[in-house]
């Protein structure tokens, strides 16, 4: 799980995205879901995630700052 997170830092920076431990899994899986990978593909989920800020890093950041807002959150305290 989140093998490509250290590479994405910047990209939740933009999207106004924390990742803390409570909250790790549940981006993972908005991040699968958006790059229409099947959840734990972490290799084939990496490289559609580049694929798709390479094509366009403004509509990924978009995209994944409006699946975040509009996800519930399962892992986070209080939750």
């Amino acid at each position: 799980m989140t093998c490509y997170f250290r590479h994405l830092q910047q990209i939740f920076k933009k999207a106004g995205i924390e990742v803390t431990s409570e909250n790790k899994r549940d981006i993972d899986r908005l991040i699968h879901s958006i790059a229409g990978v099947g959840y734990k593909n972490c290799p084939v989920t990496w490289k559609q995630v580049k694929s798709r800020i390479a094509e366009d890093e403004e509509g990924f950041i978009s995209k994944l700052r409006e699946a975040w807002n509009n996800a519930p959150r399962r892992n986070e305290k209080g939750n």
